[in-house]
């Protein structure tokens, strides 16, 4: 009998709906557990509930902001070793160096990464833990 392996988790923060269909969709495929937070107000609370392996993070997000949300998490004892990869289209490298400043993984910005491209980048983080 095989025995299964955990899920790797993953909280995708992101509130373009047709957007996180499509990585929810193709990160399932990839045998991954996903939980989405589709508001800035209500990620680190679902981060901390769920506890993932890694959180992907837009930045600009309805209620709170990714930044925002990215110091909260740093913040909290329970959930600041989670990495963090910032998905967004702000593409500034004052916003990219904030981004890494305030403890970010990574900084992915959307109009240079397809989906398959950020499938790797997931799993190229994941192999770090």
């Amino acid at each position: 009998m095989d025995i299964m392996k955990n899920k790797i988790k993953i909280v995708l923060v992101e509130d373009d709906q047709f957007l996180s269909k499509i990585l929810i969709l193709r990160l399932v495929e990839e045998g991954f557990d996903v939980v989405l937070a589709d508001n800035g107000q209500d990620a680190a609370g679902v981060i901390k509930k769920e506890n993932p392996n890694i959180v992907l993070l837009d930045l600009l997000l309805p209620k709170k902001n990714g930044f925002e949300v990215l110091e909260e998490i740093k913040l909290d004892a329970k959930i600041n070793q989670i990495p963090v990869i910032i998905l967004s289209n702000l593409g500034q490298q004052t916003d990219i160096n904030k981004g890494l400043k305030l403890g970010a993984t990574d900084y992915l910005v959307k109009a240079n990464f397809g989906i398959k491209d950020i499938v790797s980048k997931i799993k190229e983080h994941l192999a770090k833990i």
